[in-house]
């Protein structure tokens, strides 16, 4: 008698089986976290020794799939062959993120607008674990940086962005957001956990995160958390260069934020609502 059919599984049993505990498959996970070490290195290049180390595996396996990526575009090489870096195709899997977004559409217009009545440089972030990832920017015509900022990371306790963020959560939703050791990234991070907490619990009285000098020295940025989802994960930072931020410049910026965040969480929300499955 023929054998009967095995069924596929549906989307709920794949669940009670991931729940149960799944194999991690250890290829899938170290390619993962090569991707992830090159681009953190925000295109330096690195040679095999290197990554290797930085991994605890062996060359000779890690070489074979450096060959790999590089045959299909995930990783690219100098002329030599040496000399290893993140490759176009990881830039076109996080085009499509974004572009698939559907918030950043509908915030774009107001960043665009802040940018024209402010003229300030203005940024949308994301929480992704530790870390804020920047997700758009718009630049001011009087402080240009010789980079795009998106995409890279910062970790949130050393940005605005992430303490607006950090400062909606308490008990263990913040404290899975931030390492057990804090960092100095410029001689003004917040690294005592203590100090931490007291300037989360002033951000969230006064209703904006203040990084100081935190992450880039010369800079002052404000941010407020965008509350269309439950908890935040997004919000908008303005970066100011200490030289020409007034007190009455300071007012009007913060001023500028919040009208921007009440704007922008009345658009976003029904979409939000609807994404959680709430209407």
């Amino acid at each position: 008698m023929a054998a009967s059919p095995v069924e596929p599984l549906d989307d709920a049993e794949l669940g009670r089986v991931a729940e149960s505990g799944v194999r991690e498959v250890k290829s899938a996970a170290r390619t993962v976290e090569l991707l992830e070490l090159l681009a953190s290195r925000q295109n330096r290049p690195a040679r095999l020794r290197e990554l290797a180390d930085a991994l605890g595996v062996p060359r000779s396996s890690l070489y074979a799939l450096l060959r790999t990526l590089v045959r299909c575009g995930w990783v690219a090489t100098d002329a030599s062959g040496t000399l290893y870096r993140i490759g176009i195709h990881a830039l076109l899997v996080g085009t499509s993120y974004l572009d698939a977004d559907p918030y950043l559409r509908l915030i774009q217009p107001y960043i665009d607008e802040l940018g024209e009545s402010i003229d300030e440089t203005f940024h949308i972030g994301r929480l992704d674990g530790f870390d804020i990832v920047y997700l758009a920017t718009r630049e001011s015509s009087q402080y240009l940086r010789p980079y795009s900022r998106v995409g890279r990371r910062l970790p949130a306790y050393a940005t605005s962005l992430g303490k607006a963020i950090l400062a909606e959560r308490e008990g263990a939703d913040r404290s899975e957001h931030i390492p057990a050791e804090l960092t100095a990234l410029t001689t003004h991070t917040i690294t005592d956990r203590q100090q931490l907490e007291a300037d989360l619990a002033l951000a969230r009285e006064r209703g904006y995160a203040v990084d100081e000098q935190e992450n880039s020295l010369g800079l002052r940025c404000f941010a407020v958390a965008l509350r269309y989802s439950a908890p935040a994960v997004d919000a908008l930072s303005t970066s100011v260069p200490l030289a020409r931020l007034t007190p009455e410049r300071e007012t009007e910026i913060i001023s500028a934020l919040m009208r921007a965040r009440d704007h922008i969480e009345r658009s976003v929300a029904p979409l939000a609502s609807l994404a959680a499955g709430l209407v």
